[in-house]
């Protein structure tokens, strides 16, 4: 059974094609990291794939004793290249807020080297009360259980199957690669357009809480 939460409300949320559209952002790093390397690396496709960690992705372009090196090194240029382009989508900032509205706890729980992470967040002027980096799919669970989060909203299928692992509900919005139908299948609680509908969805789920 899911700890108590030690606030009335805590929300979690993802951070790529959750709360931002980084594929500009990711396109141009994975565009710097090809040229510096020389390494041919097909930017459209990795950004059709997001979710996952880089790693994964890193390993359809580097062989295996690579990898690590080149996590390093996207992760190293990724601020100079990454931050500037990227968009906050739509809702972002406000659903965040609805939950702080409600004197609730907003955290991010992504699977982003968590310092690039709190870049966006701040260079994009979104507020949550916490950000927990280096998690991804049931991992997530370690963070939304120690946070107390009752809900988690992401755009992955990994991030239902860690709403889940956390005895949370997930709450799924089909604005990354996976659609409503997948996140239907995998399992969602509750999928909603995106995040300008989240704040009504909230006051709702918070009325049937009180």
């Amino acid at each position: 059974m899911a700890p108590m939460a030690t606030h009335p409300l805590t929300i979690g949320f993802d951070l790529d094609m959750t709360l931002i559209d980084s594929r500009p952002g990711i396109h141009a790093a994975y565009r710097a990291l090809a040229a510096e390397t020389g390494v041919r690396i097909d930017a459209d496709l990795a950004i059709t794939r997001l979710g996952p960690p880089l790693e994964e992705e890193l390993a359809h372009w580097f062989p295996d004793e690579r990898i690590q090196e080149m996590g390093d090194r996207y992760r190293e240029i990724y601020p100079a290249y990454a931050i500037e382009p990227t968009l906050a989508l739509p809702g972002a900032r406000e659903a965040v807020a609805a939950v702080q509205e409600l004197g609730g706890r907003a955290i991010v729980v992504t699977a982003k080297h968590e310092p690039n992470a709190k870049l966006h967040l701040a260079h994009l002027g979104i507020a949550p009360d916490e950000v927990i980096g280096w998690l991804w799919a049931e991992a997530k669970a370690e963070a939304l259980r120690e946070h107390g989060a009752s809900v988690y909203v992401g755009d992955h299928t990994g991030d239902v199957r860690g709403a889940h692992t956390a005895e949370a509900l997930s709450v799924a919005v089909p604005t990354g690669p996976c659609d409503a139908a997948e996140l239907r299948a995998a399992g969602a609680d509750v999928i909603i357009d995106d995040l300008t509908a989240f704040p009504a969805w909230l006051r709702a789920y918070s009325a049937d809480l009180a």
